[in-house]
């Protein structure tokens, strides 16, 4: 932190007071009476008599009002040699001064200060000194240095970042993947810039506009955008920034971001994660929190209250719109919400061209190939996947990126850092036939995805991984494809109780276990796509502290329940028998597969096909469906 001079004169000022008093009242005495503290040898006043009578004294120094003599004297006993020494006199009176005028003695009278009255102005001077010191100090710093003790001064202003024109160095030319909310955004730029094209026929210009997806996604970087192409006033603020711990400073926040606003109209305004203050009022245990359900109501009233405001608009971006109060989304707020989803196959593709501008790629790279092996990957993880391989490829000391180090980025963006690679023994090869199981299924499924590689080499949890490749965005996804995901995902707990036994099979499975009754239970409950009927029985229960009722209610009751679990058991039991039944006839070319990826630990997709394409027909690849 960088203090100023006038800061530093602030606080060395009672520092220079209460040091210059101290030396007027300490060391001034000190140099006083130094004179009479350095005679240490003390005479009787008869002796002295006895000296000044005989002419021997020379001078003489009167302290404490006359109490106190410094006599100089030469004693012919010790060769006339020169003394000071203390004498204390009974009195000073004019017979003594007659008497030392009389021997033409030179003598001096020092007077004592008293310095009580004076320490004591002085003690009640400094006090109040050093006090209005420090409240000036504390009040120049919750002006200027936001986060201090005197913040407690400025807790009701607004502490949005504000620009007159924003230039961030993003404009929609550098955000991808996401066309529709491009188009959606660029109309409201185009209302800030010319109003007249829309209020020539009418048109008034929208409230708000609410940017709802996934994390990643790219909204804060829309915002950035429109701030950088507007060319208008920007205010730009967290949710957050609005809670205090102290009822009604979020609110008084609010109004003073809108006064500031509406003193700079046309402007927008840009508030970041709006779930934090914009959740459901009335929710929760006990009601909800004080504190946010004012500052919400303070939002609703100045985006439409019964003043209003003309000129502002209100962008927002949030992940979780399924908690924002109802009154926050209605028409004259938040006029349109704007889908901001994970990229397809061709937003992936732009996305990548942007954030491969300024990184060095091998002629060999194809983005396209890098696009279709990361379906669903949001903007943020696909700058992190080149990131990364931008990373490794340093590490290796190569001047531009390659394949390889595409695929170890990728590896490493969806199942983490790559560990020790297994020692030849028992747990490898188990861990090799439950990785070549859910390959085998997975390729001699119709519908199931094709196999893009198989790896012995652990990353994150994971000892072992089968990688699966989708030959496009699925928007629908058919029942036949579902029960392949669940056979293909069965597909390793079947191999080790095929080979092994029952007895020896693992926990290995354990993850996969949990994905199936999952996505089976959402077969039955949610998508009619069992025998139990065309209903959809998945309540609509929330967590209560994130804005739903504290009241859980179900849809259906314990006798349905129950047969619910039937059916899923009934599905997963159907999809492991038939992957049994698939790892017994190909047990000839598991075997080869296991010895072939235990000596190379990784087998490329292409081969492991050419190699199961020798003993058994493959089946014929279908098309996903899709929208």
């Amino acid at each position: 932190m960088k203090l100023s001079w006038k800061v530093v004169l602030l606080w060395l000022l009672p520092v220079l007071i209460i040091g210059f008093f101290f030396w007027q009242g300490m060391m001034g005495p000190v140099w006083r009476e130094s004179g009479l503290n350095a005679a240490t040898v003390r005479m009787t006043y008869g002796r002295f008599l006895e000296y000044l009578d005989g002419g021997q004294v020379q001078r003489l120094d009167l302290y404490e009002g006359g109490r106190t003599a410094i006599v100089e004297i030469t004693d012919p006993e010790l060769n006339n040699r020169f003394q000071r020494i203390r004498v204390d006199l009974p009195t000073a009176g004019p017979d003594l001064i007659s008497r030392l005028r009389s021997a033409h003695v030179d003598f001096d009278i020092h007077s004592s200060r008293n310095n009580a009255a004076l320490w004591g102005l002085l003690g009640n001077l400094v006090f109040p000194l050093v006090l209005i010191g420090g409240l000036i100090f504390l009040f120049r710093r919750s002006g200027n240095m936001p986060g201090g003790p005197g913040q407690a001064m400025s807790f009701g202003r607004s502490r949005a970042r504000f620009q007159m024109e924003a230039k961030t160095g993003v404009k929609f030319e550098d955000v991808a993947g996401v066309d529709e909310a491009k188009e959606e955004l660029q109309e409201v730029v185009t209302f800030l810039k010319q109003p007249e094209r829309f209020t020539a026929v009418g048109a008034k210009i929208p409230r708000g506009v609410l940017l709802v997806g996934p994390p990643g996604t790219g909204k804060t970087l829309l915002a950035k955008a429109i701030a950088g192409e507007a060319g208008v006033p920007f205010f730009s603020i967290s949710g957050s920034e609005f809670v205090e711990m102290f009822v009604g400073v979020g609110a008084s926040r609010v109004r003073d971001l809108f006064k500031k606003a509406k003193e700079n109209a046309p402007c927008i305004i840009f508030i970041d994660e709006i779930d934090a203050v914009g959740r459901q009022r009335g929710a929760g245990i006990g009601g909800g929190n004080d504190e946010r359900e004012q500052t919400l109501n303070q939002l609703l009233t100045e985006m439409d209250g019964f003043e209003g405001n003309t000129g502002i608009i209100v962008i927002a971006a949030t992940n979780r719109a399924d908690v924002l109060d109802a009154a926050l989304l209605r028409p004259g707020r938040f006029d349109r919400q704007v889908m901001v989803d994970i990229p397809d196959l061709n937003g992936r593709l732009a996305i990548l061209r942007v954030h491969a501008r300024n990184k060095k790629l091998d002629g060999s790279i194809s983005l396209e190939m890098i696009a279709r092996r990361t379906p669903g990957f949001s903007g943020a993880d696909l700058a992190n996947l080149l990131n990364e391989a931008a990373i490794l490829t340093a590490r290796r000391r190569k001047e531009a990126m390659g394949l390889g180090e595409i695929d170890a980025a990728i590896d490493r963006v969806v199942a983490g850092m790559e560990g020790t690679p297994l020692v030849d023994s028992k747990s490898k090869r188990l861990i090799a036939y439950h990785e070549i199981g859910h390959a085998i299924v997975g390729t001699l499924l119709p519908h199931h995805d094709p196999v893009q590689k198989v790896t012995l080499i652990p990353r994150g949890q994971a000892r072992g991984l089968t990688w699966f490749m989708p030959g496009e965005d699925a928007m629908l996804v058919s029942r036949a494809q579902l029960l392949a995901r669940i056979a293909g995902t069965l597909g390793g707990r079947a191999a080790e109780a095929v080979v092994f036994g029952e007895a020896e099979v693992t926990t290995g499975a354990g993850n996969d276990l949990q994905q199936v009754g999952a996505l089976a239970r959402q077969m039955v409950t949610r998508f009619g796509m069992s025998n139990f009927g065309l209903l959809s029985l998945d309540g609509q229960m929330g967590e209560v502290f994130l804005g739903r009722d504290l009241v859980a209610r179900s849809d259906y009751s314990n006798e349905v329940a129950s047969l619910v679990d039937v059916q899923v058991r009934d599905i997963v039991g159907q999809c492991y028998q038939q992957a049994c039944r698939i790892i017994q006839e190909q047990r000839v070319v598991i075997d080869r597969l296991v010895d072939l990826l235990i000596e190379k630990e990784t087998i490329d997709g292409d081969e492991f096909r050419q190699i199961v394409a020798e003993y058994t027909p493959l089946p014929q690849v279908t098309t996903p469906a899709s929208v």
